[in-house]
């Protein structure tokens, strides 16, 4: 079966739009759902935080992706991961939030955003979360309280997922193949 790295689309003018909350991540790694807020006295304090912790994106992760011609796999390299990560909030995109990439939320904030540099001593361990290095991890404070009780709590949604732009290496790379045969054109015309 074809496997399809996927690279930011250089010719597009954002690169991640949203974050959207779903039921079934294809990274396949639900977010955590922190209700009660603890304190290292083990001390409980009343109230929701109202907090999604998870992966946002992991690099190298084979994701299943079926159209009616194909089945094949992408995967997103470490430095695109990086890069997505940086350029989403470089657009002050942290806002940008949809339910099961169809309808436009509001209320949901990502809040703190962050690369797995060291599995070992990373944040995500204290939630439990055996990531790889290189991997996207966010916090999205949700206060939409019909999307926090209707969907979280309900348990209807259990992860993350981008929506962005992005092109297949082999794509990319005939493209950039491309603009430099036109260049060289451009170039060698003057020249005469």
């Amino acid at each position: 079966m074809k496997i399809v790295e996927l690279v930011l689309d250089e010719e597009q003018e954002t690169y991640i739009e949203a974050i959207s909350v779903v039921e079934t991540p294809a990274i396949e790694m639900e977010f955590l759902a922190l209700k009660d807020q603890k304190r290292f006295e083990f001390k409980q304090l009343d109230g929701d935080k109202q907090i999604l912790i998870g992966p946002i994106l992991i690099p190298n992760k084979p994701i299943f992706r079926k159209t009616a011609k194909e089945e094949y796999y992408i995967y997103f390299s470490r430095d695109t991961v990086r890069k997505a990560s940086q350029l989403f909030l470089k657009q002050d995109n942290h806002h940008n939030t949809t339910l099961e990439h169809n309808e436009k939320l509001t209320g949901l904030h990502l809040v703190e955003s962050w690369i797995v540099e060291d599995k070992a001593n990373d944040k995500s361990n204290v939630y439990g979360m055996d990531v790889p290095k290189g991997t996207w991890m966010g916090s999205i404070k949700v206060e939409n309280d019909k999307i926090w009780n209707d969907h979280v709590k309900a348990g209807k949604v259990k992860g993350f997922s981008i929506e962005g732009y992005f092109a297949d290496r082999a794509e990319a790379s005939k493209k950039k193949t491309e603009d430099e045969e036109l260049l060289n054109k451009i170039i060698n015309t003057l020249k005469d």
